[in-house]
């Protein structure tokens, strides 16, 4: 073989000068790609296999080292794969999940769905594709809910998604009724269920939930769990239990009564029990500690003037403070939340144009996005949550004359959203249609209290809706214009009476108002 040596000629249009270009080809990387991934399928050059299950992969160990930390220490580490023509992952790998990895190194684009993000989330991990690990986190963050946060918790608990665990854990706090159903529950660490039971954050209203929620953990696997019983005890707070829950506990609850330190934990709450039925001075005990208030108050809303921003109470410091600002300021909409979510529908624009829209707040991502269309355009009506569905009730539809102070006539349609299937349905119709009506969900029936007519007459009826009997009754005059629902029992303000909706009959009681309410 013979080498010629060659001296560098300057070019012919050289003036001697500095004269420099740099030529970039913007598509070269891709390209490259392309081409190695056509080697790849051709087995072209390639000097390693990947073998999952019984399933092969050629491959080219540059590209793999290149994608993956992994494999740079595999193939240059003088691990025995730096030598070998194979490397087989036997079953701790899916061969659909590890030729999804594979076309990523090779084309840097993967699809990313609700089958494969958790897999592709554990092999992004172990094989050290960080890119695809922290993709699939994100894609789970967007679908997390309540059914799935605690195995969302656990999984990126084990592969290290900062975000993903903070986001899941705190709607295990939010939705601690619902997580206990689940069967991820029963594999919780007992280190795991201590961290949640302990948290002030742990949104409950009854603490024999928790309470019954760890015997039943216990109870999963008896003989290997029994010994961390009074540890978990300790992390419940007893003292706010019912005092015939108590006193079940000691005398009933075998397994309380089997362990020493267990019936000495719940005595000790007893007697902090006591101290606080009989005002006896302030009690610090950790088992009487309440939670913090898991529910956050927002503000927002308006009639006359157009409301642009979301506000938040804020307990401790005692003032409202801005928490977001509304994808369109609008005025005289509806306001409603349905779990984590607030439902923002219809009301008037800057133009005094009626909308259809429904904007959807995420509180837990702090985030917008937006709802299918209501059927019908509307403003001045009311919307509340019946089984986990939006209703909106009445309201108007256009305005008639120029100035808003003449609205069309008051709407009697109700309609129905389904937050899953991202839907609208027309609902059986009010019996008269009223705007400014409070709305109100109560033992699976809608109320909707009072409202206005087209004339501006207060309404003193109260419409009741039974989605099992669908259609809508009347129920006792109300002169109120507001409602709640405190534990199931609806209240109206400046009204005569308080209704339990699940007898359907009024009870006597004191007239409400504003200022006692």
């Amino acid at each position: 073989m013979s080498v010629t040596v060659h001296e560098n000629r300057k070019s012919r249009t050289s003036t001697g000068s500095m004269n420099i270009s740099l030529f970039h080809k913007p598509s070269h990387p891709d390209s490259v790609l392309t081409h190695l991934n056509t080697m790849r399928k051709q087995c072209m050059f390639t000097d390693v296999t990947l073998w999952a299950g019984d399933h092969s992969f050629p491959c080219h160990r540059a590209v793999l080292a290149a994608c993956s930390r992994y494999f740079e220490a595999m193939f240059s580490g003088g691990l025995r794969e730096s030598l070998d023509r194979d490397v087989n992952f036997r079953d701790s790998i899916h061969p659909e999940v590890l030729e999804l990895l594979l076309d990523f190194a090779y084309s840097s684009r993967v699809i990313i769905n609700e089958e494969n993000a958790e897999s592709l989330l554990e092999a992004g991990d172990m094989l050290q594709f960080h890119d695809i690990r922290d993709a699939a986190a994100e894609f789970l963050e967007k679908n997390l809910h309540s059914s799935n946060c605690l195995g969302m918790m656990l999984l990126s608990d084990a592969h290290q998604c900062k975000r993903l665990y903070e986001l899941s854990w705190r709607m295990c706090l939010l939705h601690f009724e619902t997580v206990r159903e689940s069967e991820d529950f029963y594999s919780l660490s007992k280190d795991k269920l201590l961290e949640l039971i302990l948290s002030d954050e742990l949104e409950i209203e009854d603490e024999q939930v928790v309470f019954n929620s760890v015997m039943r953990w216990v109870r999963y696997d008896l003989e290997g769990r029994r010994h961390h019983l009074p540890e978990l005890l300790r992390g419940i707070r007893l003292a706010l239990l019912p005092s015939e829950c108590l006193l079940e506990a000691v005398a009933c609850e075998e397994l309380v009564m089997a362990d020493k330190r267990s019936r000495t934990i719940v005595e000790e709450a007893m007697q902090c029990k006591k101290r606080i039925l009989q005002n006896d001075g302030v009690v610090t005990s950790p088992c009487a500690r309440p939670r913090k208030a898991g529910h956050t108050l927002l503000i927002l809303g308006g009639q006359t003037f157009m409301c642009d921003k979301i506000y938040q109470v804020d307990h401790k410091a005692k003032e409202i403070i801005p928490k977001a600002d509304l994808p369109s300021p609008r005025k005289e909409f509806s306001a409603c939340a349905i779990g984590c979510k607030v439902y923002v529908t219809g009301g008037r624009g800057s133009e005094n144009g009626v909308s259809k829209d429904v904007w959807i707040y995420d509180t837990v991502h702090e985030e917008w996005s937006k709802g299918a269309p209501m059927l019908i355009a509307r403003f001045g009506h009311g919307s509340a949550e019946l089984e986990n569905s939006l209703y909106v009730v009445g309201g108007h539809t256009a305005i008639a004359g120029v100035f808003p102070a003449s609205p069309s006539v008051s709407l009697k349609q109700v309609e129905r959203y389904d937050p899953v299937s991202n839907k609208w349905t027309m609902m059986a119709p009010l019996r008269d249609g009223v705007s400014n009506a409070a709305v109100v969900s109560a033992k699976l029936k809608l109320f909707v209290f009072g409202g206005t007519t087209i004339h501006r007459d207060k309404v003193s009826k109260v419409q009741c809706y039974d989605p099992v009997a669908p259609g809508n009754t009347y129920l006792p005059k109300w002169e109120g214009p507001g409602a709640a629902n405190p534990q199931e029992l609806v209240t109206t303000w400046r009204g005569e009476n308080l209704c339990d909706s699940e007898a359907g009959a009024p009870h006597r009681s004191k007239s409400l108002h504003p200022a006692e309410s």
